[in-house]
């Protein structure tokens, strides 16, 4: 009797969930007398195509699963594995045909775009090598999440910087599985935590946690599921300027580099706890990048006008966008406090990034990000921007990640006299990918250049670089400069009804909604709408930020 009782529980949660995008897995009991109340999610072979129901690419999710062996005792992180693993092979085959078109690049433009796709891909096997290993700690579906997201903006990133047609062609064709098989793995993750919440179960593993919209804290403060040396990590989480450097870099050769390059070669091979390096006040013509082997890098300056990275290098020159970079971070756990960031090629040279985060969980804090077209790559991860510039003209904020930016001054720059000014130019390209651009509580103003000219030269909050693009401003004061109409389109009615743009409670002449564009894709949101893009819920930042050491706000502000 028990045990139909509690199937027809589930069977009453099926109907619900196939409503709201949730996927059915059936939950196992060991036996109809059994007294246990830890449940565990299981997948029986009848149920793949209900657990396959919110997946884009049906089919292709259904036979993934079935070649994958699912059946009555797969447990959640089977039922993972089994969607990931797959994606595994397709990026091998992604990788090996771009090693072979590379050959037929005839610009320097084509050639730094391959260049770019073949480290792309590779970081792509490495984030599916974390979702495989991790599969069974349930508890971190915001990361697979999170990781299996950033697998989507590679290949979108690798394929913006190929312009050759035939070559860019042939490329999409090398990418069209994994990034159909990667669209469906993030369904069948995000739908295994919302049946975990809707059953309310207690997912087996290493920690036991229970799954039910919060984190468990240990005795130490810091999550129950985190392990001891990434609490070791984290315990020296408050960084003052007074903290003991590793080292110091120094242009007057006070310190023990005069470069930020010198340094970052001389880092340990391996290091257990945040290294930091301290740069003193002085201006670094460097291109540097923080490679994927030196996670948990903090790097702090005397101010961001005062410890400035600057470069120029352009596409106008013949520059692939991301080798423009004056700074380009690739490993995970970076912050950076109280730097400043440039790229000076000015509008004419078109794209010229001055930061990039290609990393996962960094925090940028009182730092400048200085440039015109391009200025701010936040290519992908999770990122957490607090209390900094951001200058630009032309899609000045762009990229395909998670990203909110807190209490910020953003400020629009004269471009060439024919230019129109974007804020942000978004780039999720397919429908289950977990990314987007928020921006909270700052201030859209215009520079002093620009200002006699506000009315003469338009600018925009935003248009969308790829289909899905997913943009939220909330919670700012936003400048007369912004035209009424606040969003502009990329082309004609490309990714208008598909693209998600949002305001909510705004204020500032440039803030009224009346006049907004009449798109399917653009909203003016409620409360309950904008808890969604905080910071706690698009960035599950409350397992991460905290420990960061800067100020925050995780939730709505006002």
């Amino acid at each position: 009797m028990a045990k139909k009782a509690v199937i027809a529980g589930v069977s009453a949660i099926l109907l619900v969930t196939a409503v709201i995008g949730v996927i059915a897995i059936t939950n196992r009991l060991r036996n109809s007398n059994s007294h246990s109340n830890s449940g565990q999610l299981t997948a029986s072979s009848k149920s793949i195509t209900a657990l396959c129901a919110p997946a884009v690419y049906k089919d292709i999710c259904e036979r993934t699963l079935r070649s994958g062996s699912i059946n009555e005792t797969s447990t959640a992180g089977d039922i993972i594995r089994a969607a990931v693993h797959v994606i595994a092979a397709e990026v091998q085959s992604a990788n090996q045909q771009a090693h072979d078109l590379h050959s037929q690049a005839k610009t320097s433009i084509d050639n730094d775009g391959f260049e770019f796709c073949k480290q792309l891909l590779g970081d792509a096997g490495d984030q599916l090598s974390a979702v495989i290993a991790e599969a069974d700690n349930v508890h971190r579906l915001d990361d697979f999440q999170a990781w299996l997201s950033m697998v989507i903006s590679y290949r979108t990133n690798c394929l913006a910087s190929i312009e050759a047609q035939d070559l860019n062609e042939q490329m999409t064709a090398a990418l069209r599985n994994t990034t159909e098989l990667t669209d469906n793995a993030i369904a069948i993750v995000s739908a295994v935590g919302e049946l975990a919440q809707q059953l309310n179960l207690t997912i087996n593993g290493t920690s036991g946690v229970t799954v039910s919209g919060r984190r468990l804290l240990s005795n130490d403060r810091y999550p129950s599921w985190m392990a001891a040396g990434d609490r070791k990590i984290l315990s020296s989480r408050v960084i003052r300027p007074r903290l003991r450097p590793n080292v110091v870099v120094a242009k007057d050769g006070s310190g023990q580099f005069k470069s930020i390059n010198a340094a970052l070669n001389a880092m340990p091979k391996t290091y257990r706890g945040r290294y930091v390096i301290y740069v003193k006040a002085g201006i670094y013509v460097e291109k540097v990048t923080v490679e994927k082997n030196k996670p948990n890098l903090l790097i702090y300056g005397d101010g961001p006008r005062k410890t400035i990275v600057t470069g120029r290098l352009n596409y106008a020159e013949g520059v692939g966008t991301f080798k423009t970079a004056t700074f380009s971070v690739q490993a995970p756990g970076f912050i950076a406090r109280s730097m400043g960031f440039t790229n000076t090629a000015g509008p004419k040279g078109h794209q010229a990034v001055a930061l990039r985060l290609n990393a996962d969980a960094a925090v940028i804090y009182n730092c400048r990000i200085d440039g015109f077209q391009d200025s701010f790559y936040s290519q992908s991860g999770r990122h957490f921007v607090r209390n900094s510039v951001i200058s630009g003209t032309i899609d000045f904020i762009f990229g395909d990640s998670q990203v909110v930016i807190q209490n910020c001054l953003i400020i629009l720059r004269h471009p060439m006299d024919y230019q129109k000014n974007t804020v942000t130019a978004h780039g999720k390209d397919t429908q289950h990918e977990r990314t987007g651009i928020v921006i909270q509580n700052c201030r859209i103003v215009p520079d002093l250049r620009l200002y006699p000219d506000r009315f003469k030269i338009s600018s925009y909050l935003g248009r969308p670089w790829k289909q899905f693009s997913t943009t939220v401003v909330m919670e700012s004061t936003i400048g007369d400069l912004i035209r009424p109409e606040g969003w502009l389109e990329w082309n004609g009615n490309f990714a208008l009804d598909t693209l998600y743009y949002a305001e909510y409670n705004n204020r500032g002449p440039g803030s009224p909604t009346y006049r907004r564009v009449r798109w399917r894709g653009y909203h003016v949101i409620n409360r309950r709408e904008a808890f969604r893009w905080t910071a706690s819920v698009l960035l599950a930042g409350r397992t991460w930020i905290p420990y960061s050491g800067v100020p925050n706000a995780l939730s709505l502000m006002r």
